[in-house]
């Protein structure tokens, strides 16, 4: 809330800053505009999914959310759970991805099953509910959506959640994508952090970065057409080169 304080005070004199501007720590990461224009190209792409509207949160380093978007025209026009969902992704990837190591949301759903190596991660950091649910619904998805400057928390653990990585190879934070089928959100993430260029990704568990997989160990199921999917992985970019 502090942030939040220190953002209204801005305004003071006339001077209006948006909310993503006021936050310490959002440094380097895309503003609302970037993230609302890439988001919105990634979902107009093939992904495999329902074709619906989306939506997208970037976190810090930290986990503190920097900037909220949607792809339709109005916050109604994709399903209202997903905002929340996005900025938990994001926390996630965030959370447990490493300066060496990225790990998407994607790669977490085998482990944490039962029997799993990971099984109960999904019960830890619990979403702040005060974060998440707090403020005029109106403000959603814009530049002062109430989550912003707020930490949301949450661990999701299919696809959806992406580490961002800038062109030092620094992990500067992360993406959540929610709207459409866990494997339609990896696939629009993908090529929103690829838009953004924040896919310098170091390592990860599948095939050297973090992908998704179908099959094998840091994998998750199929989740509407197998074979579209399969084909609509094929067709996305290679992660920038390393530096």
């Amino acid at each position: 809330m502090f942030l939040k304080q220190m953002a209204g005070a801005l305004a003071l004199g006339g001077l209006v800053l948006p909310a993503f501007a006021a936050e310490k720590g959002c440094e380097g990461l895309p503003t609302h505009a970037q993230l609302k224009v890439a988001l919105t190209d990634a979902r107009k792409a093939q992904n495999a999914g329902f074709d619906l509207d989306m939506w997208g949160t970037l976190v810090n380093r930290d986990g503190v959310v920097c900037a909220v978007a949607f792809t339709g025209k109005d916050r109604g026009d994709q399903w209202p759970g997903s905002r929340i969902i996005s900025a938990q992704k994001a926390y996630t990837a965030n959370a447990f991805s490493l300066p060496g190591l990225a790990l998407a949301t994607a790669n977490l759903y085998s482990a944490v099953q039962p029997g799993g190596s990971l099984y109960g991660l999904q019960h830890s950091n619990p979403v702040d509910t005060d974060a998440a649910y707090e403020g005029k619904a109106e403000k959603f998805g814009q530049t002062d959506d109430p989550m912003v400057g707020e930490r949301v928390g949450g661990v999701n653990v299919f696809g959806g959640g992406l580490g961002l990585y800038n062109a030092q190879g620094k992990l500067i934070g992360a993406l959540g994508v929610s709207g459409d089928s866990s494997c339609a959100d990896h696939f629009i993430a993908w090529r929103a952090r690829n838009s953004l260029k924040l896919d310098y990704v170091p390592a990860g568990v599948v095939n050297g970065v973090d992908q998704i997989s179908f099959s094998g160990g840091w994998s998750q199921p199929h989740c509407k057409d197998a074979a579209a999917e399969d084909a609509t992985l094929a067709t996305l970019p290679a992660t920038a080169k390393k530096p």
